[in-house]
């Protein structure tokens, strides 16, 4: 059964083969908090995720979804959110582009920066690649210090190292300070 299918019983969270080489991880947070036109957040980024392959992106392995509250005003809706490793042919740049064709399938607006969205996709990594590509900034700039995007991402890949830093996902996942209630959400 394909990952991301109608069919709810998926499994939550689904463990890398053994093969792939986490130097070579290309790591995609998902997050929502507003359900649009969905049933709720937790349909809706299956739904994302049901999207991949056809912008070019495979799933090799997923965390479970995580719940938190929303940050930096906890007073929006709480956000559900997850990881996933996927393989692709895109270079970076096409690879974002894929990301936020999703998003705007999924009716994502941008307006103020951290508002509630329907969807929410970022690049934490491509393989080793850190520096600045025209404006991309890798790994993400901040997702060491989101718990809700290192925790996911311990789960299914606990020993991968954050470029430029010696650091694993288990590590940031412990100390990182934003988010720092997220939770699988069983």
């Amino acid at each position: 059964m394909e990952i991301g299918s109608e069919n709810m019983d998926v499994p939550v969270a689904v463990e890398m083969d053994d093969a792939v080489d986490l130097d070579d991880a290309v790591i995609v947070a998902l997050g929502c908090n507003d359900k649009g036109a969905w049933r709720d957040c937790r349909e809706a980024l299956e739904a994302a995720l049901a999207r991949f392959r056809a912008e070019g992106i495979d799933l090799l392995a997923r965390s479970s979804w995580w719940r938190s509250a929303a940050w930096p005003d906890p007073d929006d809706p709480p956000f559900l959110n997850g990881v996933v490793i996927v393989r692709t042919a895109h270079d970076p740049h096409a690879l974002m582009a894929a990301l936020g064709r999703i998003e705007e399938a999924f009716g994502r607006q941008r307006g103020t920066p951290n508002a509630p969205r329907t969807l929410d996709l970022d690049l934490i990594a491509y393989g080793r690649v850190s520096g600045d590509l025209d404006g991309l900034i890798l790994p993400h700039p901040r997702a060491a210090q989101r718990k809700f995007v290192m925790g996911p991402l311990a789960e299914i890949a606990a020993d991968w190292r954050l470029p430029g830093d010696d650091r694993t996902a288990g590590d940031l996942s412990a100390v990182a300070p934003i988010g720092a209630d997220a939770h699988p959400d069983r």
